[in-house]
């Protein structure tokens, strides 16, 4: 999290008035006033003691806070007007700032929850080119502290590993032959599928998962798990067949062909 000096000074004094003598946060609970429920107990920041219990701040007394703090620091803004606050501000005023200090756009989304990049960007006071050169600074400083044998060329073994990645989809136990984008009809029960081309090397996990569907089956067959039974048998019948694949392939492997010695045959003239 890329936060100022000050706000992380506040953020661990806050914490450390909170701290229990064992060292922990207490958990509370709190009401959720747009999704009408109650949320489980969790370690909330702004919490208070109310007799034998703690509880969570709610939104108006917050907002009350709010309101106390700015009315007693006497700051204005360039009207001459008192500045006013909601919670919901300081959503802006924290992208605003982790942005401009080289926090990737996208990563602000997903810390916000926002589900498109441009409400993230809305919520930003800076234009998106100060925005560019602010992570691309970012970048530079990453750089500049990493090894550089890490910006080295690649090498053709790895360069080929790399594009196998989006040539070929890799699952557990071989390849999948089903194009990118596409939805799997087997749930990702791989062993069922016929796009499946199992990989030699994995033959040793193959019949342990066969050995597992076997054992498997049994007690379901013995608890009367009539449904489970049935798809275990699927799966199992799917185990067995890319292991036949897999000797079938290793069997077919090419190998020196005996021609045998030649034989010359003489003519009368």
């Amino acid at each position: 999290m890329l936060v100022s000096a000050e706000l992380a000074d506040v953020l661990s004094a806050i914490v450390q008035r909170l701290r229990t003598p064992d060292g922990s946060v207490p958990l509370v609970v709190s009401y959720d006033i747009r999704e009408k429920i109650w949320n489980p107990p969790m370690p909330l920041l702004f919490q208070r003691g109310i007799g034998n219990e703690r509880r969570g701040f709610t939104p108006s007394a917050i907002r009350k806070l709010l309101i106390n703090a700015l009315a007693a620091t006497a700051l204005t803004d360039a009207n001459g007007n008192t500045l006013t606050f909601q919670a919901h501000d300081f959503r802006r005023i924290f992208v605003t700032d982790a942005i401009m200090n080289g926090l990737p756009p996208h990563i602000a989304q997903i810390i916000c929850g926002h589900k498109t990049i441009d409400t993230t960007m809305g919520y930003k006071s800076v234009y998106p080119a100060e925005t560019i050169e602010a992570h691309r600074a970012f970048i530079a400083r990453r750089r500049a502290t990493r090894p550089s044998e890490e910006y080295r060329t690649p090498t053709d073994d790895e360069w080929d590993s790399f594009l196998a990645h989006f040539e070929k989809r890799k699952v557990s136990v071989g390849t999948c032959a089903r194009a990118f984008g596409s939805p799997c009809v087997h749930e990702h029960a791989c062993v069922r599928c016929s796009l499946l081309r199992p990989d030699p090397a994995q033959r040793t996990r193959l019949e342990e998962i066969r050995e597992n569907l076997e054992a498997r089956i049994i007690e379901a067959k013995c608890e009367g798990w009539l449904g489970e039974v049935e798809g275990l048998q699927i799966s199992y019948s799917g185990v067995k067949d890319k292991l036949a694949q897999i000797d079938a392939a290793l069997q077919r492997q090419p190998g020196p062909t005996n021609l045998g010695m030649p034989s010359f045959t003489s003519f009368a003239g």
